[in-house]
């Protein structure tokens, strides 16, 4: 069985040969082997204080002239569609009233299943391709709204980008982090800080969160906050993420303020940097051991490190506590840490935790315990393999630390109060 989604609005040009495949396919499967379920909006009109019914019928008019019979409309709106407005769908859809679903905005997503079933979605589609079925199950569903709707606790993550819609840019990082917060029966409160507004003046800012996390990107916008939140939450001893550039901002400020290399940068930003401590990987493997910068305006072209990819673990190391012996995750990025100065960076107190053996390529950062609770850059976007009930690792141990660090915030406050 396979479920297939066709983005994008019916009629444009765009999607009509995909809506042409799956007529035909259809056609050639049989009816009782497909079954198409349509996404519609249903607009509430406050001036006119109703809500509004004609797009869904055009939209479902569009459907049938290419040749495609809906057989049940998802009809999204801010509020439950009422039974009156439901008939009229049906009777200008020719669409059965039990196919017209009402999908109204709900403060969790995980409430959906709920919504969909009760409503009898699940049951219409399994008798349109005949599939004899348990009745569902959703218990687990409800357990998961519970622990989203009450919490034991709430931890605070500055999350530091670039990007103005950062709940939207970084939805799957978002995402894992909630997961991770079910796992502590805690609520993960994420607050987007602007990385061009972080400066040494404003970083103070930060002191009142309970973890830092700086996220993937491309760009030499917004690099320099992100410099400053890792070295604020180096300093003071607050839990750290890195994500790909996350790990690599994190690299160039202990480069610069641990290691003495002044100057310190990633080629991607600074290309004349005097200590390219990130850059292309053959900006640095040449054959005479010399480093070679690129020109600003080279080709990045067939750069770009992507899919799964494997490194082994060192021992003794936080990130073997979370991963084990290896780790296995998904890359998109083009630099690297450059190997030739993984030496100077380990001399200064930086852990490589996990690196790739033949290449060389640096995939985990940590500091020691003993020197900061948790602090943790990796390369890799590991947010992608995470699921509401099977919260990723890395994500729990991050979460952990945030409400650790909570803990010990509050009893410093209390034994400071209780001295006063």
């Amino acid at each position: 069985m396979a479920i297939v989604e066709i983005g994008g609005t019916v009629g444009d040009i765009e999607s009509l040969p995909f809506l042409e495949a799956v007529r035909q396919m259809s056609l050639k499967m049989g009816p009782t082997n497909t079954a198409f379920v349509h996404l519609t909006y249903v607009p509430w009109i406050a001036a006119a204080g109703e809500l509004k019914t004609k797009p869904t019928q055009h939209t479902v008019q569009k459907m049938r002239e290419i040749g495609i019979q809906p057989d049940a409309l998802l009809c999204r709106a801010d509020r439950p569609i009422p039974a009156e407005e439901r008939e009229k769908i049906s009777l200008f859809t020719n669409v059965a009233m039990h196919g017209v679903i009402s999908v109204w905005d709900a403060d969790t997503i995980y409430k959906v299943p709920r919504m969909l079933h009760e409503q009898g979605l699940d049951e219409l589609i399994c008798m349109k391709l005949q599939l004899l079925t348990r009745p569902a199950n959703l218990q687990r569903w409800d357990r998961l709204v519970h622990e989203v709707e009450a919490p034991k606790r709430t931890v605070r993550i500055a999350m530091c980008g670039k990007y103005t819609d950062l709940s939207d840019s970084y939805k799957s990082l978002n995402e894992a982090l909630r997961h991770a917060g079910i796992q502590h029966h805690a609520k993960v409160e994420i607050d987007y800080v602007d990385s061009e507004t972080l400066t040494a003046d404003t970083a103070a800012s930060l002191s009142h969160f309970d973890a830092i996390l700086v996220p993937g990107g491309f760009g030499k916008r917004g690099i320099e906050g992100k410099i400053v939140a890792a070295q604020y939450a180096r300093e003071h001893g607050i839990p750290y993420l890195g994500i790909c550039l996350g790990m690599q901002v994190a690299t160039i400020e202990y480069a610069r303020h641990m290691a003495g290399l002044t100057g310190a940068n990633s080629t991607e930003f600074e290309p004349n940097t005097p200590h390219p401590v990130i850059a292309l990987i053959e900006e640095w493997q040449n054959a005479d051991g010399s480093i070679q910068t690129r020109d600003a305006n080279s080709d990045l072209g067939g750069t770009m490190r992507l899919g799964a990819q494997s490194s082994d673990v060192a021992k003794g190391t936080l990130a073997h506590q979370i991963y084990g012996d290896v780790v296995t995750e998904r890359h998109r990025h083009r630099f690297e840490a450059n190997e030739r100065y993984l030496d100077r960076l380990r001399s200064a107190g930086l852990v490589i935790s996990a690196i790739t053996q033949r290449e060389k390529l640096t995939e985990m950062i940590e500091l020691p315990r003993e020197v900061h609770p948790w602090f943790v850059g990796v390369q890799f976007h590991p947010e992608f393999k995470s699921t509401p009930w099977d919260a990723h690792p890395l994500f729990i141990s991050y979460v952990e630390a945030a409400i650790q660090h909570q803990a010990r915030q509050a009893g410093a406050a209390k034994a400071l109060k209780e001295a006063a």
